[in-house]
């Protein structure tokens, strides 16, 4: 019986099922759902070596892959590539259906390339749009200066303020927040007394900050009236929580302002790198940043706030650009044009004011 049994498995011809009837072969496109285009900069240049790179690609199984084509296409101000995933099925040992890994190719731009395109784009087999590139014409200027920051920045009161020429940095007031503190005195008694006064005043400790949930405690002390001597140890002072005064009330604001880096640049130009130091009052705040100047020929313009004015948000580090704010601009540029200019040094060190 069991020597029946393997006969009736043992086959000629045993093994794995063939892909394709008969040995046929189809030939055809697979597909990709993603792609992406870097040059590894934030401005494109006509020179620079593009990255193209699919993801999720289908190409049937893992054998059947014959080629995946860059192909590229003009149409008025756009470059438009199309990859094709090309695939021939045929009787070979590998069925299973599979995503490739994400494969990256490396496109070297032509400097032929008709002048009048400005964008590069990537789509899919059915004309979806999968990403997007710019096409600069330029150079780029890199440069560091600092900027003196006149103690009259830490004064809202003389808001809008800025720096002479360009680059400047503004600063503007946004809103004024009242506020209404709670505070009540608290008396302090001295333990070890180490001088004698002909009179003594009130010395009351105003704290450094106020706590608007809060009813601030302030310890009220003794002091000489009229010498620098000291009258109690300062680790000698004991407070009594029975000897409360009244709650009383200290209105207080809060000024809310914006500091903006504000530059004249080259027509379409924009900013490709941006670093400063910290904002310190009398003393210089130093920038570093990479400009890129289009050149004549140059037709299109990247993000930035106008064509040839630029402003840099310095509390976020983000590029105010017009198609996000423009009504707000336009009103930025009013203020920037009549705020009053500060001190560019210190005025032991200058030979003029402003």
């Amino acid at each position: 019986m069991f020597t029946s049994f393997l006969s009736s498995c043992a086959q000629d011809g045993d093994g794995p099922l063939d892909v394709m009837p008969n040995g046929y072969a189809i030939e055809g496109k697979g597909y990709f759902l993603k792609a992406s285009l870097d040059s590894g900069k934030a401005i494109h240049l006509i020179s620079d070596t593009l990255y193209v790179t699919l993801s999720q690609i289908w190409s049937f199984s893992n054998c059947s892959l014959t080629s995946i084509d860059l192909n590229y296409s003009f149409g008025d101000s756009v470059l438009v590539i199309s990859p094709t995933v090309k695939i021939k099925v045929n009787s070979d040992d590998c069925p299973a259906p599979m995503y490739r890994p994400d494969s990256t190719f490396k496109m070297l731009m032509d400097k032929d390339i008709p002048s009048k395109i400005t964008e590069i784009v990537v789509k899919n087999d059915v004309d979806s749009l999968l990403d997007s590139i710019m096409l600069r014409r330029g150079k780029f200027v890199r440069d560091t200066f600092s900027i003196f920051v006149d103690s009259a920045f830490g004064e809202p009161g003389q808001f809008p303020l800025r720096t002479k020429g360009s680059p400047s940095i503004l600063r503007v007031l946004d809103s004024i927040t009242p506020q209404k503190f709670f505070w009540r005195t608290l008396r302090a008694n001295c333990a070890m007394r180490v001088d004698m006064c002909d009179s003594v005043v009130a010395d009351t400790i105003y704290p450094g900050q106020w706590i608007a949930d809060d009813t601030v405690l302030v310890p009220v002390r003794r002091a000489c009236a009229f010498e620098d001597s000291t009258y109690c140890l300062e680790a000698k002072w004991e407070y009594d929580s029975t000897a409360l005064g009244k709650v009383n009330e200290r209105l207080d604001t809060v000024w809310h302002t914006s500091l903006y880096y504000i530059e004249n640049i080259p027509s379409c130009g924009q900013i490709s790198e941006f670093s400063h130091t910290g904002f310190i009052l009398g003393q210089n705040m130093v920038f570093g940043r990479e400009l890129f100047e289009p050149d004549e020929s140059e037709l299109s313009c990247g993000p930035s706030t106008r064509k040839d004015w630029l402003v840099y948000n310095l509390a976020t580090d983000s590029l105010v650009t017009e198609s996000e704010e423009k009504e707000f601009i336009d009103s930025l540029y009013k203020t920037w044009k009549s705020a009053t200019v500060a001190n560019d040094t210190l005025k032991a060190d200058s030979t003029e004011s402003k």
